[in-house]
């Protein structure tokens, strides 16, 4: 869940918000963590203790519910793949000069391989995880480099200058939305750790995902402060990157082409399996199915990116607002779950009220959020 969330656009977004907040989006991190482990602890409790795939959950509670879940996140995950993969370009391009398109296609080949062979796919599972520590620790560098105000930083997390509720809404959409939500859960499914003797393992999953994925949201605001603090200003196209070399000059650079080709890879691979889980039941014998639909969706979105050459920015802004409204269906299908549905789908559990009311809470946040998104992406492609 976590390398799935840590993605290009992830980097991107924390390094164009700072940008323009300053320490204030301090504030805005914390928020949206709070928001971010509220949700997590209801997706993956209801998907873990019922055994079931948030689509599946859907389509039991209204028929083609879960099947109108499934073609959102399919769609934005095809757009965000594109993205993905010309961030992969970019990351070989800025580590070693390679060719954009060359090491977009060549990473992809290097997911599919992942599902694929499976002595491979056990390998770069481990790689992952590695690449993941080898993210924060290069970013955690640039950060103490970059000598940042961080009592200034700290300052604003609880008493911010600016709150912009728009930046909190991409951040919550781009951490937990579209199918960053079910990463995770399902991926938990697949493992066989299902069932109330698994709540515990799953509560502490959850929590653990997002709080590794804050860690690096965090460093990274950092490492973009102290450069943005010191008075240089960051160009639009690679923002992240540019305050990587201006901290670090060029081994700052290479640093970040390989923070991004790591980041690229996992969220390929994130992206493109659980947006499969969604079109595939879950069920033993369908698995090489599975795989051979993550295979297909890696190679479509390949093919479209070696068609456009990235993700359209008008593309992005509408996959952003299928995450945005993808986020409040899923919770409320969970809440919903929760509280009406522990007999049948939950098999009996007793669902903890104090989590039930947070899960309310957080859907009506959500709901909230998806509405001020969706009306600030409007007045944008109408402008």
């Amino acid at each position: 869940m976590a390398t799935s969330a840590i993605g290009p656009g992830f980097l991107t977004q924390t390094a164009v918000f700072t940008s323009q907040l300053g320490a204030a989006f301090a504030f805005a991190i914390l928020v949206s963590i709070v928001l971010d482990i509220a949700i997590q602890l209801n997706v993956w409790r209801v998907v873990g203790i019922s055994g079931l795939r948030a689509q599946e959950l859907g389509n039991r509670v209204l028929p083609g519910l879960g099947w109108v879940l499934a073609v959102c996140i399919a769609v934005g995950g095809i757009v965000f793949n594109i993205g993905n993969i010309s961030g992969a370009g970019l990351g070989t391009n800025a580590l070693m000069g390679a060719d954009v398109k060359v090491g977009g296609v060549v990473t992809a080949v290097l997911a599919i391989g992942v599902f694929l062979f499976q002595r491979l796919g056990g390998a770069l599972d481990k790689l992952i995880v590695v690449l993941g520590l080898l993210m924060m620790l290069l970013t955690l560098y640039v950060a103490i480099v970059s000598n940042p105000p961080v009592g200034e930083a700290l300052r604003n997390t609880v008493w911010p200058d600016e709150v912009n509720w728009v930046t909190i809404t991409t951040l919550v959409g781009g951490t937990v939305g579209g199918y960053i939500t079910y990463a995770g859960a399902h991926r938990m499914l697949d493992s066989g750790r299902t069932g109330v003797e698994h709540v515990r393992d799953v509560a502490v999953s959850s929590v653990t995902g997002i709080l590794l994925t804050g860690v690096m949201r965090v460093v990274l605001f950092l490492a973009v402060l102290g450069v943005v603090a010191g008075g240089i200003t960051l160009a639009g196209n690679n923002p992240a990157g540019d305050a990587f070399q201006a901290a670090a000059g060029d081994l700052g650079l290479r640093f970040f082409g390989i923070v991004l080709w790591a980041a690229a890879l996992s969220s390929i691979i994130g992206a493109s399996y659980t947006s499969a889980t969604f079109l595939v039941s879950n069920a033993p014998e369908r698995r090489r199915l599975q795989n051979w639909v993550t295979i297909g969706f890696i190679c479509i979105s390949s093919a479209l990116f070696m068609a456009l050459g990235t993700a359209p920015k008008q593309l992005l802004v509408f996959a952003g607002a299928f995450n945005g409204l993808v986020l409040p269906i899923g919770l409320t299908l969970v809440v919903y779950v929760a509280a009406f549905r522990r007999k049948d789908l939950l098999h009996g559990y007793k669902y903890p009220a104090w989590l039930l009311g947070i899960g309310v809470l957080s859907t009506l946040i959500a709901w909230w959020l998806a509405w001020t998104s969706f009306a600030s992406v409007f007045q944008m492609l109408s402008a």
